[in-house]
């Protein structure tokens, strides 16, 4: 990259790395962009000129409009100078770890074992409704897009690769603290719900790159999955009430 600080300073606005994201693997036109967000169609051709100027998107004319599209090359490499210190610490004190098995190998595999059956299961990941209840906090999934934002300020944010019901989900996947996480940083993880003699058996796969991601892996699936377990059956009941859990800080004060 020519310009480093020119990147920084277009991906520094929450809106512009929306975009990224809408434009990541599509073109789209800025009318299709403008109506995604909650502003005027000036203010999203002022951010398309600062994405454009700085070489994270491309235009191509199509007849009388232009399309847009991320340029992937500009960002490759950029995670590990803008990623920030405490992205691979885990959330403490969080009990639903002791519900789930989870060990190392090329991946990290967690998996864990609920008494809904397989396809009431695999919808548990698929319904956003039921996604929000059990895991409790709001989950949207749109297109094959998913996101979240966990209660000690984590946003996550991915796309469903490939959905093969009942049994297997190929997602990626990124997240941040408390920010919109930067496009093309995606982590690869597999999910696979079997039938089981109590209700299914429910084994996630994730790939990393080093013992600091595995380690975090271990214990960020380990609270999805033991959530999961503690909560499928219920949220499945929409006659059944469930809070979403309360704000929290990710770390206790006094912890370094």
């Amino acid at each position: 990259m020519r310009d480093i600080q020119k990147v920084l300073a277009a991906l520094s606005s929450p809106i512009r790395r929306e975009i990224l994201t809408l434009i990541w693997d599509r073109e789209l036109s800025a009318g299709d962009i403008a109506a995604a967000f909650p502003v005027s169609k000036p203010t999203i051709s002022q951010h398309l000129a600062v994405l454009r100027g700085a070489e994270l998107a491309a235009s191509t004319a199509v007849g009388t409009s232009r399309r847009y599209r991320a340029c992937q090359d500009t960002l490759r490499g950029l995670h590990a100078a803008v990623q920030s210190p405490s992205k691979w610490i885990n959330a403490d004190d969080a009990p639903e770890r002791a519900a789930c098995r989870v060990r190392t190998r090329p991946v990290v595999v967690a998996s864990t074992d609920v008494s809904t059956s397989q396809p009431v299961t695999f919808a548990a990941f698929t319904d956003p409704a039921v996604y929000s209840r059990w895991l409790g906090v709001p989950v949207t999934i749109e297109d094959g897009r998913f996101a979240c934002t966990m209660e000690w300020g984590t946003i996550v944010r991915g796309r469903y690769e490939l959905v093969v019901p009942p049994e297997l989900i190929v997602m990626r996947w990124d997240f941040e603290d408390g920010n919109v996480p930067v496009p093309g940083g995606e982590l690869t993880g597999y999910l696979r719900v079997t039938p089981s003699e109590s209700g299914a058996h429910v084994e996630v796969h994730q790939l990393v790159e080093g013992a600091g991601q595995a380690e975090f892996m271990e214990g960020a699936w380990a609270i999805v999955l033991g959530r999961l377990q503690a909560g499928v059956a219920r949220a499945c009941d929409p006659s059944l009430p469930m809070a979403l859990r309360p704000d929290r800080p990710k770390r206790r004060a006094g912890d370094r």
